[in-house]
């Protein structure tokens, strides 16, 4: 679960900003919002890529333990 707790501590980490922009009106804020924005982007892409390995590692076991088991002997 440290996946979890890293979009967990880095959007945690873009609170300030957030508030500066939305409740202020800090343009400032703005800026750095769309790039904790885009940083959050490429963490969930690191994520989903990281998540598609291990699916296809694990369908990959499947098969070969399946056709192992249906080979007559």
């Amino acid at each position: 679960m440290d996946r979890l707790q890293e979009l967990k501590d880095l959007v945690g980490s873009f609170e300030k900003d957030f508030v500066k922009f939305y409740e202020k009106g800090n343009k400032s804020a703005g800026t750095r919002v769309r790039k904790h924005m885009n940083e959050l982007k490429r963490k969930a892409q690191e994520i989903r890529k990281e998540v598609q390995e291990r699916k296809a590692i694990g369908k990959s076991t499947e098969e070969a333990g399946a056709s192992a088991g249906t080979m007559p002997e």
